[in-house]
């Protein structure tokens, strides 16, 4: 047998396992900053594992149907159930997010989505940035849904997030995510935030 048949395929598979950190690295170098809003969770899922799966409000699709382009998306890529899963599975989405000036508290202030489209805009204004997600079922995800908890910090974030969402009885607290946008859309998360104090992902 050639050697050839062997290396070839090798190569290949090289190649392939390089691109998956090459992306997030070149994500990292070239992307831009974005803050996005968190929707509640359950505080004590943190107590369960060494992971937490975050979801945003540009994941619900009852929020993305409120902006303009929805529609379209909608009749270019109907669902299976207009009303839990309007647009079909593994659809690729593109959400506009707008920045927002921050206030004087410490936390970041949240990116406003502005628009949801099938393709990526043409232009951008300068405090505008798009994110890609793909469509699963009722939500979209955006590569940003799992927060991995620093083996030497889990305890103090499940004491902020805990201390956090017992603001009122019945009512939690969202968190911020600070992610890194490049230019296609992809996405890789920076940092979470959570009473005012960042961890790094």
């Amino acid at each position: 047998m050639k050697t050839w048949r062997f290396a070839i395929p090798l190569l290949i598979q090289t190649a392939f396992i390089l691109s998956i950190p090459a992306q997030a690295v070149y994500t990292h170098i070239t992307g831009k900053t974005v803050v996005l809003q968190t929707v509640p969770v359950d505080p004590y899922d943190l107590l369960r594992g060494y992971s937490q799966t975050l979801s945003y409000d540009i994941s619900r699709q009852d929020n993305l149907k409120k902006l303009p382009g929805w529609d379209e998306v909608v009749k270019k890529s109907p669902g299976r159930d207009k009303q839990y899963a309007p647009i079909a599975e593994n659809t690729t989405v593109y959400v506009t997010l707008q920045e927002q000036k921050s206030s004087q508290q410490t936390a970041p202030s949240p990116w406003k989505p502005i628009r949801v489209s099938l393709e990526q805009p043409a232009s951008l204004a300068p405090n505008q940035v798009v994110i890609k997600g793909t469509s699963q079922y009722n939500s979209v995800n955006y590569n940003l849904e799992t927060y991995y908890l620093p083996e030497d910090q889990r305890d103090k974030i499940n004491k902020d997030i805990l201390e956090a969402q017992k603001v009122k009885p019945g009512q939690t607290q969202p968190f911020v995510v600070e992610a890194k946008v490049d230019t296609q859309g992809n996405a890789i998360p920076l940092t979470l935030w959570v009473k005012n104090r960042n961890y790094r992902f």
